[in-house]
């Protein structure tokens, strides 16, 4: 998977649906957004899952964390570059990114920030080039969030807490290149 493609894809459409069940499903694919996170599934349903996404034209990253049945090792990341279509994956592990981005999937390495402990860890962890694009969470903090995007050479989602259009156009206006979101009703930004 070629990054470029798919910053391509963000710059055209900055909000990406975050997926948490079937019923999500169905309004991410009918929705303007070119990108799906897939925050659930198991190992059996999943293939189907990123397959149907992938046929609406919309890229599919499978937060690998979340997936039934799998466990956090890289022979799990070796099973969906195998056994699925997935464009890439999400996940809060180093060594599970590292094996994505080695197999030629995307690898989006997700960062809880919750203090400047975890901006800091974050930092020592991505001089290691473990990962092609990073997320932030919460999403709705664009102080941190400038500062992230300025000091890392890495593309910066903002996800977690966007509720509204304001959330939106704050995390995009202080740097990031996209936004996931949940919310249906953010979607369509």
């Amino acid at each position: 998977m070629e990054l470029e493609r798919f910053l391509d894809a963000l710059y055209d459409c900055p909000v990406v649906a975050s997926v948490k069940e079937e019923a999500g499903l169905e309004q991410a694919l009918a929705s303007e957004c070119r990108v799906v996170f897939l925050l659930f599934g198991d190992v059996v349903t999943l293939p189907a899952v990123v397959k149907r996404v992938r046929e609406s034209g919309k890229y599919a990253l499978v937060h690998l964390d979340l997936v039934e049945g799998l466990a956090p090792r890289e022979i799990a990341v070796d099973y969906l570059a195998r056994k699925t279509e997935a464009d890439g994956i999400i996940t809060t592990r180093p060594q599970l990114a590292r094996r994505a981005k080695s197999l030629g999937l995307l690898s989006l390495q997700r960062f809880f920030l919750l203090d400047s402990m975890a901006v800091e860890n974050m930092r020592r962890q991505l001089e290691q080039d473990t990962c092609d694009l990073i997320e932030v969470l919460p999403g709705c903090m664009p102080r941190v969030i400038r500062d992230v995007a300025c000091s890392l050479a890495k593309p910066v989602i903002a996800g977690g807490l966007i509720r509204d259009k304001e959330d939106v156009t704050g995390a995009l206006a202080a740097g990031a290149v996209a936004v996931s979101a949940t919310s249906p009703e953010v979607w369509c930004f």
